[in-house]
């Protein structure tokens, strides 16, 4: 694969998107099939409970340990959070996939403006949510 030709670079860049959407929905589908199938006699529409009062929605906690103590244990819903997690990280692939091709390409200008749009993207999904005000 010649990464200085636009073909291969994009042919690169659309197979990272669509796996990154194909492994998100895959991995959803898995954590959606557990929740059903670990509900029982239970109504689905009573795992999933809408609290307007909670942001997030629901009656599980968002955060990450959380997620990740969740997996441990094969919970449904971290698993679904985690398909959503690699369906957020899928576009900063690519911006970061981008910046490492133009460098590759000796495209200087274009690795420098993408870097900065790839710390403006990584700002506002990392450190964002924790400035007084944006949280609510």
């Amino acid at each position: 694969m010649n990464l200085k030709d636009p073909e291969s670079m994009n042919a690169l860049i659309g197979g990272l998107l669509r796996y990154g959407v194909i492994i998100s929905a895959v991995i959803i589908a898995i954590g959606t099939v557990l929740l059903l199938l670990g509900s029982g006699s239970q109504e689905v529409s009573q795992l999933v409970v809408y609290n307007p009062g909670q942001l997030p929605h629901g009656n599980f906690d968002p955060t990450l340990g959380h997620m990740v103590a969740g997996l441990a244990t094969l919970d449904p819903q971290s698993i679904i959070e985690l398909g959503v997690l690699v369906l957020l990280a899928t576009p900063a692939a690519r911006v970061l996939l981008s910046v490492l091709l133009f460098s590759a390409e000796g495209d200087r200008t274009y690795a420098y403006i993408t870097a900065v749009v790839l710390v403006l993207l990584l700002f506002s999904m990392l450190v964002t949510p924790y400035i007084p005000g944006f949280n609510h």
